[in-house]
């Protein structure tokens, strides 16, 4: 048996299918999972995200010690609620964890609120404090909270209607990539999936009756199954396929993330990145597109001619594109072209940018 957050027999009442993800019991599905990602591309639905760690930081030395342990750098977040994507780092530049850090304190005395993965707990908490050490710094796990993801093009307008007069305002005032407090709630405008959305952390002890209001309002529950596949559509990545301590943001298409300037910001990891640029990067992870009947899988070996083999490290049939798709980390000098193997039989894939599906239209 796993951990179960607080609305494990909720999920058993709805019907689904429970399945171990990084050593919770989650619901996969409540009966049919592409359903359910139709449901969040044209309506909304509703996803229990309760097993992700939610990590408060605040002291002197905050802001500081952020921007020495995450390669993105939190002095850009200026006004209160807005939120930044970061990887946490080692030595060597392979990825600990991707997380969300907000800004939750004033500019001039921040304080922050990350967003970590279930299945890195453990290391990502450890590696935190390994690094406060010495640091005016204080950490504090909150895991009294559960935390409700709402997502898809009707999310803000339906959950609106669902809470209080406060907390309906600050949703409608929310800017993408901002959250705010609002009570003993936490309301961000975030998301994993593509779609325009809310992620809302609240006190556990709330989470089952707000839940039952979303479901009787008719936003349907929506499992990891679906959220899985709304998250490749995106091209966003999934921690230990996509990425992991081995490979590098420059590895797996979040360049972006790294916050190069100033260069005195001495982020961990950030040696090796320079290291590896002034060495040229060898792979980069691409989208790939099956124009044939067949599934794309994780592990598959992807083919480059002239250039050697790369591997499948996300792959699904896409419900709304009706093909399949993947992420792939290949040769950095890939083309267009590829092949890769299914079942014994080489099949061709067009590469394309790692992003397929956003907002419900297709980018490809």
């Amino acid at each position: 048996m796993g951990q179960r957050t607080a609305l494990y027999d909720l999920h058993l009442a709805l019907g689904a299918k429970m399945v171990d993800f990084g050593g919770w019991d989650m619901p996969l599905h409540y009966g049919s999972q592409v359903e359910e990602h139709h449901q969040v591309r044209r309506d909304c639905g509703v996803f229990d995200v309760s097993h992700m760690t939610v990590v408060d930081v605040h002291g002197p030395q905050a802001r500081g010690y952020l921007q020495r342990l995450l390669a993105n750098d939190v002095a850009r977040l200026q006004a209160p609620g807005k939120a930044l994507y970061s990887a946490m780092l080692n030595e060597r530049g392979g990825v600990i964890d991707d997380l969300i850090v907000y800004l939750t304190g004033a500019a001039d005395a921040p304080s922050y609120r990350l967003v970590v993965n279930a299945a890195t707990r453990d290391k990502d908490l450890a590696w935190m404090r390994q690094c406060s050490e010495g640091v005016a710094v204080e950490l504090r796990e909150r895991s009294e909270l559960a935390m409700l993801a709402i997502q898809g093009p009707k999310a803000r307008a339906k959950a609106a209607e669902l809470v209080t007069a406060s907390r309906a305002a600050l949703i409608h005032e929310l800017k993408p990539f901002q959250g705010l407090a609002e009570g003993d709630w936490f309301i961000a405008r975030t998301g994993y999936t593509g779609e325009d959305g809310l992620e809302i952390m609240l006190p556990a002890s709330e989470a089952v009756a707000f839940f039952n209001d979303l479901v009787g309002a008719g936003i349907s529950p929506i499992g990891l199954g679906a959220r899985d596949t709304l998250r490749l559509e995106a091209g966003m990545n999934l921690y230990g396929q996509d990425m992991d301590e081995s490979v590098s943001p420059l590895e797996a298409n979040m360049a972006w993330t790294v916050a190069w300037e100033p260069l005195e910001r001495d982020f961990y990891g950030r040696q090796a990145l320079q290291e590896q640029q002034r060495q040229g990067v060898q792979s980069r992870l691409v989208g790939v597109v099956l124009e044939e009947r067949g599934v794309l899988r994780a592990h598959q070996v992807v083919r480059v001619e002239g250039l050697g083999e790369g591997e499948i490290t996300s792959g699904s049939f896409s419900p709304t594109l009706g093909k399949s798709i993947a992420l792939a980390r290949v040769p950095a000098a890939t083309g267009e072209r590829a092949e890769v193997e299914i079942r014994g039989k080489w099949y061709p894939v067009r590469v394309v940018q790692p992003s397929f599906v956003r907002h419900g239209k297709a980018l490809i």
